[in-house]
């Protein structure tokens, strides 16, 4: 019995399978979207289907902004110096 690949589109027999997301994947296939790391099963992140790494990608695409993440509202923290009188 062999099940299709959703990222190579080949077949994954059932020896090689890495089950995640609901489907059938062989273990290198099963890979970031975004920075390609490969990931295991159970311990990623998922948007539109895709696998993701939890961090930093998927925080980075997908999270909220604002915090040390992206452009917007970013915090920057400048140390005032304490003059002594």
């Amino acid at each position: 019995m062999s099940w299709t690949c959703p990222r190579c589109q080949q077949p994954v027999f059932f020896a090689e399978t890495v089950m995640s997301l609901g489907r059938n994947w062989h273990r290198p296939c099963l890979r970031c979207q975004r920075c390609r790391k490969t990931l295991t099963a159970g311990s990623h992140a998922e948007h539109d289907g895709a696998p993701y790494c939890h961090i930093p990608c998927y925080g980075y695409l997908f999270g909220p902004k604002g915090v040390n993440i992206g452009d917007v509202g970013c915090y920057i923290y400048d140390p005032v110096e304490i003059k002594s009188k």
